[in-house]
């Protein structure tokens, strides 16, 4: 297996997300108290790869809000470095989440011109891509205008020099799923690797089976196509030649940040086996099979916790590899 001689870097650019949960330890007649929580997709990715080992820069738009102040720490504490983001004078974005009895979460976005949508050509060209072997992105700031069409712009330039990954991460409250149907076929157009979920595939392809998914997104461009399942695990299809992994067994808090949590282990455990940097043209089978089952186990352990919390890989023996994970899961 091909191993780097030194680190590889991830580049994450995308929004910072504050989630409010109902509190009702607090709550009282006539009124609802709300524990709010950092988050957003690109947010929680960076985060998690950051705790995984796995150097990491975040590019967002923070405001100077108090979510804003509260963003940059949580992304700082996790040895996340922020060169390269801006300091924006628009609000942060607010989503207010409702968990049903699984811990499946909905969301509620106060989202309006917010800064995470406004990127210019400007901040954007100074951001650079050259300590880094893969820029990931997608979500929202992917999607919403102005900043997301100037973020494909980016990427395009980017890919000349690193692997790019995009998760859609469809949110249909704020973002009609026909605009994502729209503009996937030129995000596949730019992605080595394009990760979604179960959920994300019946809004964009309703009926399709996900081996079809991948085979209509493959011919779009994406040599990678990976489709997480919940408790079932993860179909991952590469040029057409299918792994699936199981999901371990834990016992789930909520599944907030599960998605971005296996995105961070997918990437990290690729970057370790050498295969970040270029357009995957050495990735086998099985050290696919091997960073999708490192994956779900870095999702699992996410779904036993409250909130967007990645694991540590100094807290649950992640520098062991998988079987390190398995033993402390």
């Amino acid at each position: 297996m091909a191993r780097p001689q030194t680190p590889v870097s991830v580049t994450v650019l995308g929004e910072c997300v504050a989630d409010a949960f109902t509190d009702p330890a607090r709550s009282g007649p006539g009124e609802l108290a709300l524990r709010a929580l950092p988050g957003g997709g690109p947010a929680n990715t960076a985060v998690a790869l950051a705790r995984l080992g796995t150097p990491t820069r975040f590019l967002g738009r923070f405001s100077t809000d108090v979510f804003g102040t509260l963003f940059r720490a949580r992304l700082s504490a996790s040895g996340v470095d922020l060169t390269g983001s801006v300091t924006a004078p628009e609000p942060s974005t607010l989503a207010v989440a409702d968990l049903d009895e699984t811990g499946q979460a909905t969301y509620t976005f106060y989202a309006d011109s917010a800064a995470d949508w406004q990127w210019t050509d400007e901040e954007l060209a100074t951001t650079g891509w050259e300590s880094a072997a893969c820029l990931h992105t997608g979500s929202l700031a992917l999607i919403r205008q102005s900043g997301g069409t100037r973020i494909e712009d980016h990427l395009a330039k980017a890919r000349e020099h690193v692997t790019v990954s995009i998760d859609p991460n469809v949110r249909p409250l704020l973002v009609p799923p026909a605009a994502y149907r729209e503009r996937l076929p030129h995000w596949c157009a730019l992605a080595d690797i394009l990760r979604l979920s179960e959920d994300d595939l019946a809004l964009l392809l309703p009926g399709v089976s996900p081996e079809e998914a991948c085979d209509t997104w493959h011919a779009a461009g994406a040599r990678l196509v990976v489709i997480t399942l919940g408790g079932r695990g993860a179909l991952a299809s590469l040029d057409g030649h299918r792994v699936s992994v199981a999901a371990p067994a834990v016992d789930v808090i909520d599944t907030v940040g599960a998605g971005d949590s296996f995105t961070a282990g997918l990437l990290h455990r690729l970057a370790a086996l050498g295969h970040l940097g270029g357009r995957l043209d050495a990735l086998s089978l099985e050290d696919l099979t091997d960073a999708c089952t490192f994956a779900a186990r870095v999702a699992a352990l996410t779904c036993s916790v409250s909130g967007a919390n990645p694991p540590a890989a100094d807290a649950v023996g992640l520098e062991a590899g998988v079987d390190g994970l398995l033993s402390r899961a």
